[in-house]
C-alpha cells in the first residue's frame, strides 16, 4: 500500500532523479569547540556511501573503521557533504590523504568523537526535470504549504533496503523463523522493523486527520510530544494546538522497544496497534510531522526544470518531502532504472 499524505490531490508527474549533479545534501553540523583529542573533517564525497568513505579513511590510515566517528549516513547517488570524526593524532598523515571520490574541505578539533545524531538537520539542492509551467506553480504552492503546515515524517525507501525485500527478512527474524548471526545485520534488521511499524502507525493518524480534521494533522488525547526547542518530550493534559502550529511543538511517534514511554488515552490505543512489547532493543521516539525551512524555488522555462533547496531536521528524507508534492510513492528500483538510462 503506497504511503498516504494529508493532501487528496491528482500526481504531479515529474522526473527526478538521484545523482551527482541533480541531487546534493550538505550536512548541518553542531558547533564544534576548536580545541580537543578529536580532528573533525568536513567531508566532501561524490556517487560513494558514507561507509565506503569511511572505509577509504581507515584503510588509508591502517585502523579500525570503528574508531571513526559520523552524525548521520548520506545517500550514495548524490553528491553529500557531512562531518567525521578522528583521533587528533593522525593529523599529519591526514594531509597526505587524497581520493578521487572524496575531499576534505577544511578540519578543527572537538572534545570527544561524532556521534550518531551530533548534526542540526540537512541542506537539500535537488533538480526536478520535465516539469511545466503549471506543474511548476503547483510544486511550489505545496512545498510552501509544508513548510507552513507541516507533513508526514515517514522513513523513505532508503530505510527498507534495495526492492524492500530487507523488510520480509526483518519480521521472519522477529517472529523466530530466521537465525541471524551477524550482529550487524541483526541490528539493521530490528531498525528496519521498527521503521515500519512507525510508517504504519503514521499512515493511520493521517488517515484519522484526513477524515477528521479537514486534512490537517490531528492532535489527540494522550499524545507524546517533543517540544523543540528543549528537545524534551512531554504529555499535556489536552492537545497543544497553539504551539503545535508555531512550530514549537510537535507529536511524535513510537519506535517500539524497551525503555521508551509510550502514548495515553486514544493516541495510545491506536499506538498500541504498532507496538511490539517482546521486542528488547531500544525504543525511541520519532517526530510525527517535520516542517521544512528556507525552502528556495527557481523555474526554468525552457528547460522544464525545478531548482529546489530546503532544509529538512536530522532523520528526515527528501524523498518524502518530493512524495508529498508528488502525491507518489518513489521506489529504489525505480530510481536505479532512471540511472541506469542516463
Amino acid at each position: 500500500m503506497p504511503r498516504i499524505y494529508l493532501d487528496e490531490k491528482e500526481p504531479i508527474h515529474f522526473k527526478f532523479e538521484q545523482n551527482q549533479d541533480d541531487f546534493i545534501v550538505d550536512e548541518i553540523g553542531l558547533k564544534w569547540k576548536g580545541n580537543g583529542n578529536f580532528t573533525v573533517l568536513h567531508v566532501k564525497k561524490v556517487e560513494m556511501t558514507t561507509w565506503d568513505m569511511i572505509a577509504a579513511f581507515a584503510e588509508f590510515l591502517n585502523i579500525n573503521a570503528e574508531k571513526i566517528g559520523y552524525a548521520g549516513l548520506k545517500d550514495k547517488h548524490a553528491t553529500t557533504t557531512q562531518y567525521i570524526s578522528i583521533e587528533a593524532r593522525y593529523e599529519k598523515e591526514l594531509k597526505k590523504f587524497k581520493h578521487k571520490q572524496i575531499k576534505i574541505l577544511s578540519s578543527t578539533r572537538h572534545s570527544h568523537s561524532i556521534r550518531m545524531g551530533d548534526l542540526e538537520g540537512n541542506r537539500f539542492k535537488i533538480n526536478l526535470f520535465e516539469v511545466n509551467p503549471i506543474q511548476a506553480g503547483q510544486i511550489e504552492k505545496l512545498a510552501r504549504k509544508s513548510e507552513k503546515q507541516g507533513l508526514p515524517n515517514y522513513f523513505g525507501y532508503q530505510r527498507f533496503g534495495r526492492d524492500g525485500d530487507s523488510v520480509e527478512q526483518a519480521k521472519k527474524m522477529i517472529e523466530g523463523d530466521l537465525h541471524i548471526e551477524d550482529a550487524k545485520l541483526k541490528k539493521f534488521l530490528i531498525s528496519i522493523y521498527q521503521s515500519t511499524l512507525f510508517n504504519e502507525w503514521l499512515e493511520e493518524r493521517v488517515q484519522i486527520s484526513r477524515d477528521e480534521n479537514n486534512k490537517k494533522f490531528m492532535l489527540l488525547e494522550g499524545d507524546l510530544y517533543r517540544d523543540i526547542k528543549n528537545d524534551k518530550l512531554f504529555t499535556p493534559k489536552q492537545p497543544q494546538q497553539k504551539d503545535f502550529e508555531a512550530h514549537k511543538i510537535v507529536p511524535t511517534g513510537l519506535l517500539c522497544g524497551r525503555g521508551v514511554y509510550r502514548s495515553r488515552d486514544r493516541a495510545g490505543e491506536i499506538e498500541a496497534k504498532y507496538d511490539d512489547g517482546f521486542l528488547y532493543d531500544k525504543g525511541l521516539r520519532r517526530d510525527a510531522i517535520i516542517f521544512p525551512k528556507d525552502i528556495e524555488m527557481k523555474y526554468e522555462k525552457g528547460f522544464d526544470k525545478m531548482s529546489m533547496a530546503f532544509t529538512l531536521p536530522k532523520g528526515s528524507y527528501a524523498t518524502v518531502f518530493l512524495e508529498n508534492i508528488a502525491s507518489k510513492e518513489f521506489r529504489a528500483k525505480k530510481i536505479k532504472t532512471l540511472q541506469g538510462k542516463k
